[in-house]
């Protein structure tokens, strides 16, 4: 005989959507985003836009989706879901970059982070060199968020990024191509050791995002789990500088928490961090 389960009024929990490419792996790229979204209490959709075969240890293969596809996808989402936050990630080509911003503008999508994917961990290219223009052009002006690293920030704006002077002012600079809020990554910084730095500006207050350097080759994923905490903060109703500072907490836990799989550079431990939805919207609530 079945139980008999109390029927009950089916949970209301944030939504937040991912617009990227698949690793094969399981360590970055929608797998990660997923993961990091369920571990913060939110309910993840996705809008797929290229799938990779990918391990540890490189990128072997790439398949990129029909624009007219990844835009199926976000239609059908935006339709019937209610999302509080996307990201974006691996876009791959302009033509995608086009669809995509297309969409976000026509269902006016809110709480936008825009990770400009442009290499693997493992240097694999992940974006057509002629869709730097369209990403700049199209994306930016639409982000609540960008979150490069140093390679990518340098690679948009066409200077060396050696100190984190240098990082503030890579951040302004960044910051009147059009997003709200930037944060420049600190990783790849020379000048930086015992801590690791991210730079956050907004046009008007810089917020310094500190936490400690754990010395690891186990970090494959580190870019796409950042910008999707945030993207599921923001989800969860924080504010932007609580958002960041919540999220980079999250990554340095997962992080510090890596998982040695693998023959190349491992995954992040993205359920480390692990909590139900009440426990991250009470969270949440305390933070604002």
């Amino acid at each position: 005989m079945a139980p008999d389960f109390a029927r009950t009024e089916p949970e209301r929990v944030p939504v937040a959507l991912t617009i990227a490419g698949s690793d094969s792996g399981g360590g970055a790229g929608i797998e990660a985003d997923l993961k990091t979204f369920t571990s913060l209490g939110v309910f993840g959709a996705v809008a797929l836009t290229a799938v990779t075969a990918q391990n540890t240890l490189g990128v072997p293969g790439v398949s990129v989706l029909d624009p007219g596809f990844v835009v199926a996808q976000l239609d059908a989402v935006l339709t019937d879901l209610q999302v509080g936050a996307a990201k974006t990630g691996m876009l791959a080509t302009a033509a995608i970059i086009d669809a995509v911003a297309d969409a976000i503008q026509r269902h006016s999508v809110r709480n936008l982070v825009v990770d400009p994917v442009m290499v693997s961990k493992t240097r694999a290219p992940l974006l057509a060199p002629d869709a730097r223009d369209a990403l700049v052009r199209r994306l930016l002006p639409l982000a609540t968020v960008i979150t490069p690293n140093i390679p990518e920030a340098e690679a948009i704006l066409g200077v060396a990024i050696k100190s984190t002077s240098d990082a503030r002012l890579a951040a302004q600079r960044l910051k009147d191509m059009g997003p709200e809020w930037v944060v420049v990554k600190g990783g790849h910084l020379q000048d930086q050791s015992e801590d690791s730095v991210d730079i956050a500006f907004n046009g008007e207050e810089l917020i310094e995002l500190c936490a400690r350097r754990y010395a690891t080759v186990n970090t494959h994923g580190t870019g796409c789990t950042y910008s999707a905490a945030i993207a599921a903060y923001l989800a969860l109703g924080l504010e932007v500088p609580d958002a960041l500072r919540a999220a980079k907490d999250y990554i340095t836990w997962a992080v510090a928490n890596s998982l040695s799989l693998g023959h190349g550079c491992g995954p992040t431990n993205h359920f480390y961090f692990r909590r139900s939805a009440g426990e991250a919207a009470r969270r949440g609530r305390e933070a604002r």
